[in-house]
């Protein structure tokens, strides 16, 4: 799988004019080695592929293995770069050219290359890694899904215990330890608890505010999962029945999450997707409220692409995760978002596949 991956690599390096790729940043590593240590690179060399590391690779399933096929060459010293010495290594197979992943590259580090390899020329191997890595294999969505199950069970066992009077902070925390508990790498993303005014608020970091009985209680968290993370998002009443402020914002959300939900489609352009759910939130009025995009691809990163916003261009091919997270914020009240991981399918597949299934019901807890 993973030699297969470098070999569609090779030829769009080839197609591009480039002998050898030398590729830098640590998601694209591991999607094409199997594991990315820390500091480590990848060269597609002339002769040989080489992963290139500061120490040796641990094995942990949060970290990977490498592919059995591939070299691993440690570095000799400590604090040596790997992406130095992979430029000496392809210089010394006989090189003439490497396309180095600019949009990751430090200026400092490519100085540095060109300092012990200066007869290389080196060229921009763009996204293309990140474009091959937009569609998942079915082993790829199947770690997703395990990450799906995992979030699932630690929001579920969390609402099922006391929350009043609790911090945001705490509560975060807790989900977290969950979330290791039933299996995770670790979390996919800093975890967001909010309370009453907090909630519904996209990327909020956890204070120390307790939960109040009438609040919205806004939770998105996420899982990793051999290295593919996913999230969720829910949106939760404190101790009474809700307001109808509360339960017609929330079925406003609902609805614009279902909308783009349904929209899910192989074929539909990814600013279609955003339209789809953005126009129910904004023919009701809520067009400030609104968040820059309302979902994006996932995998070996949370924030992949695609992404579902108005101006983006492309549009969506199957097997592709994606998040639908719509979401309303009003200053001082609060607010409510939704969000869920799903993978493209065809109709004929039986649509969308939605990963995480906690109920989207407006609960009292």
């Amino acid at each position: 799988m993973y030699a297969a991956r470098r070999e569609r690599l090779r030829e769009r390096c080839a197609a591009g004019g480039s002998e050898t790729a030398l590729v830098t940043r640590p998601a694209n590593v591991r999607y094409l080695a199997g594991a990315a240590p820390a500091g480590a690179v990848l060269l597609l060399g002339v002769a040989e592929d080489l992963l290139l590391c500061g120490s040796p690779p641990s094995g942990e399933a949060g970290e990977g293995r490498p592919d059995e096929s591939l070299l691993v060459r440690v570095l000799p010293r400590a604090g040596g770069d790997a992406a130095v010495a992979a430029a000496d290594v392809a210089a010394a197979q006989g090189a003439e050219s490497v396309a180095v992943e600019e949009h990751h590259l430090t200026v400092a580090r490519h100085r540095a290359i060109l300092s012990v390899a200066p007869q290389l020329r080196l060229g921009d191997l763009g996204g293309a890694v990140e474009q091959l890595r937009v569609i998942k294999d079915e082993e790829e969505i199947s770690s997703l899904r395990i990450g799906a199950e995992i979030v699932d069970q630690a929001l579920g066992e969390l609402l099922e215990s006391i929350l009043v009077g609790r911090t945001e902070r705490h509560l975060a925390l807790e989900l977290e330890r969950r979330l290791v508990d039933h299996g995770a790498d670790g979390p996919a993303f800093p975890t967001a608890v909010g309370t009453g005014p907090n909630s519904g608020r996209r990327g909020h970091r956890p204070t120390d505010r307790r939960v109040e009985e009438g609040d919205f209680l806004s939770v998105c968290l996420g899982a990793t999962y051999r290295g593919y993370r996913c999230e969720i998002g829910r949106t939760f009443v404190i101790g009474t029945s809700p307001a109808d402020w509360q339960i017609e914002l929330y079925d406003l959300v609902f609805a614009a999450q279902r909308a783009g939900r349904e929209a899910l489609t192989p074929g539909a352009a990814f600013r279609d997707v955003d339209r789809a759910a953005r126009q129910v939130l904004d023919s009701a009025g809520y067009a400030e409220a609104l968040p820059p995009l309302t979902g994006h691809g996932v995998g070996l990163e949370i924030d992949e692409d695609p992404q579902l916003a108005p101006a983006a261009m492309g549009k969506l091919d199957a097997c592709v995760p994606v998040t639908v997270e719509p979401g309303v914020h009003l200053p001082g009240r609060g607010g409510v978002r939704i969000d869920d991981t799903l993978v493209v399918r065809p109709e004929a597949d039986g649509g969308p596949e939605l990963l995480t299934i906690t109920t989207k019901e407006l609960l009292a807890l």
